[in-house]
């Protein structure tokens, strides 16, 4: 985890009490991600995968926060996609096991990022499998397949600017422009070994691609039951709630404008600092949580 500055309260703590506490939320945190009736264990980062630690996306990607509120805002771009929203709801559980789904995403996000290679390509090659599988029909008797190159990149570009912007927001506010697209150039490689096409390479390539997909997005009575249950499904933990509850409200207020419309969630503006300032609260006490060298 990149270290952060921790509230002041928290850094007060003397030794004694402040590790416990660290490795309680810690651990709390682990369990969100890690399917533990499934033996899944943390991700170990290993310099032998796909993009080392020099890269940008090994920066981004290790911010739980910015990730989780990224992780929402990707989501429910995603949805507006009538063919990807079809995907999800003609073959998969999400209605008992949203949670488990944004876990497995999160997953291969990790294993992508800072597995070995041979981990990454081998969970590369399990999800082309699965969307060689995942096909159907559109209400409106359209076909659709969820190895379609462009419903692929719909996905990329939604994914990759939310974690972004997620991170610009709550970690990096001044991050330098060349590094923003350098992460998009790290990330066409997910994107190319998954099929996808068109595949940005930029800030600017990414922006083309989300305004060139809006006239293909809907808002229909499924895009809405899928955010409700979306924002209703039960934390994980009475401890983990707050934590939930606040990154959903911060993932409605990251996406672009045009998308709170189509959802019908557009933040009140007087609400907006608030949400904000206590999902940095959370941020920095994630970052605190995580930090090997605060002892």
């Amino acid at each position: 985890m990149p270290a952060g500055s921790a509230s002041s309260s928290l850094v007060s703590l003397p030794q004694a009490f402040a590790r416990p506490i660290r490795q309680r939320i810690a651990a709390e945190v682990a369990a969100i991600f890690n399917d533990r009736a499934r033996g899944e264990q943390p991700v170990v980062p290993r310099p032998d995968g796909l993009f080392g630690p020099r890269a940008v996306a090994w920066r981004v990607h290790g911010d739980v926060t910015s990730m989780m509120v990224g992780g929402i805002a990707g989501l429910m771009l995603q949805m507006l996609h009538p063919a990807v929203l079809a995907g999800v709801w003609d073959h998969s559980n999400f209605r008992a096991d949203m949670l488990g789904r944004l876990r497995r995403t999160a997953r291969f996000i990790a294993l992508t990022t800072y597995g070995g290679r041979a981990e990454a390509e081998a969970v590369l090659a399990r999800i082309r499998g699965i969307h060689e599988q995942v096909r159907g029909t559109l209400p409106n008797g359209r076909p659709y397949a969820a190895n379609d190159p462009s419903l692929l990149a719909w996905v990329h570009v939604t994914e990759a600017t939310s974690f972004l912007a997620g991170w610009i927001r709550y970690a990096e506010p001044r991050m330098p422009g060349a590094d923003q697209d350098r992460y998009f150039a790290e990330m066409a490689r997910i994107a190319e070994a998954l099929g996808a096409d068109p595949i940005p390479r930029s800030r600017a390539e990414a922006q083309r691609l989300l305004q060139a997909m809006r006239p293909q997005l809907r808002y229909d009575a499924r895009t809405a039951e899928v955010a409700r249950i979306l924002f209703n499904q039960k934390a994980p933990s009475l401890a983990a709630e707050p934590l939930q509850a606040l990154t959903m409200q911060a993932g409605i207020d990251l996406l672009p404008a045009w998308a709170q419309r189509m959802h019908g969630m557009e933040s009140p503006f007087g609400a907006r600092p608030l949400v904000r300032a206590g999902t940095l609260g959370i941020a920095r006490t994630l970052r605190w949580a995580f930090d090997r060298s605060a002892g």
